[in-house]
């Protein structure tokens, strides 16, 4: 007997275990946030805490203190979710809940926040941006000026942007991202030193190939011009045909079918041809580059 209770204990024990380690596996954002549609409010505050400081960012940040608020809102907590609400409005002070995400009572809740904060905020902002403006760091102090008119004119802050002493403040804050920006801004850069002009030397014409169309030059006469045997097997149906470029030396420059026999036998007679000799054509005595069309007629070697 002791001892079925003493196993009953330890699966309990287990059990408890598993149930924790689940829990801890679903400390999300994700899973707060199926808990809050699933109306299990307190449940979701929990996971909540248990986040502690996010990983995500301020972007993760904000939706945890958002939802921490809407589950305080629901629980009847206004005291809480109110702080909820300031520790998200400090943080950005410029953030509000879009209607697509949030309810009425919740973009309303935070108005009345933000409505009571922003004026202390903007007059802090103030203070720190001017701070750093004296310290000369001119390109902060320009963003933190722009960040403050963009404050003043937010509607949260309604009529008392155009009284004392936030009027004062749009004054100073204008006057002085205008003085920021212009000290922030990098001096022109010097003109770079002239380019020393060096005249290109004049590039060789590419000699011109002549060919059979160009009757007043003097083809070429072969030297040596040997085909290559075709190796044994059927012998394609007619003529290929070869064209070589020869240089002014007489030898081949290049070689390039025409008319194929076969991939084969192609790349042989190319390679063949390279090893070709002729006295080079020649314009009014001077040697010139000539293409020349080499017919090819082969039998198979035996």
């Amino acid at each position: 007997m002791i001892q079925s209770h003493g196993r009953a204990l330890a699966l309990a024990g287990l059990f408890v275990l598993a149930l924790a380690t689940v829990a801890a596996a679903d400390d999300s954002l994700a899973a707060a946030r199926d808990l809050y549609a699933a109306a299990a409010y307190e449940d979701a505050l929990a996971v909540l805490n248990r986040l502690g400081r996010p990983a995500g960012g301020a972007d993760q940040g904000r939706a945890i203190e958002q939802y921490r608020a809407l589950c305080l809102l629901a629980l009847g907590r206004a005291a809480e979710a109110e702080h909820a609400i300031e520790t998200i409005v400090v943080a950005e002070p410029s953030y509000q809940p879009s209607d697509a995400d949030s309810s009425p009572r919740v973009r309303s809740a935070f108005s009345e926040v933000r409505h009571r904060m922003l004026p202390g905020l903007i007059q802090q902002t103030y203070g720190e941006t001017k701070a750093a403006f004296d310290r000369k760091e001119f390109a902060a102090a320009a963003d933190g000026f722009t960040r403050i008119l963009e404050m003043l004119a937010d509607p949260d802050v309604g009529a008392a942007a155009n009284a004392p002493p936030l009027s004062d403040v749009r004054t100073l804050a204008s006057g002085f991202r205008e003085l920021s920006a212009t000290a922030a801004a990098p001096p022109p850069p010097a003109p770079p030193p002239p380019v020393p002009v060096v005249a290109e030397p004049p590039r060789p014409a590419t000699p011109r190939i002549y060919s059979a169309d160009d009757v007043d030059v003097v083809p070429p006469t072969v030297i040596r011009q040997t085909l290559p045997p075709f190796p044994l097997g059927p012998a394609p149906a007619g003529r290929g045909a070869l064209a070589v470029v020869v240089d002014e030396t007489g030898a081949v420059e290049s070689a390039a079918m025409l008319v194929s026999m076969n991939a084969a036998y192609d790349r042989t007679l190319m390679d063949a041809a390279r090893g070709w000799r002729y006295k080079p054509a020649t314009l009014n005595g001077r040697p010139v580059k000539f293409r020349r069309i080499v017919q090819v007629s082969v039998v198979p070697s035996r």
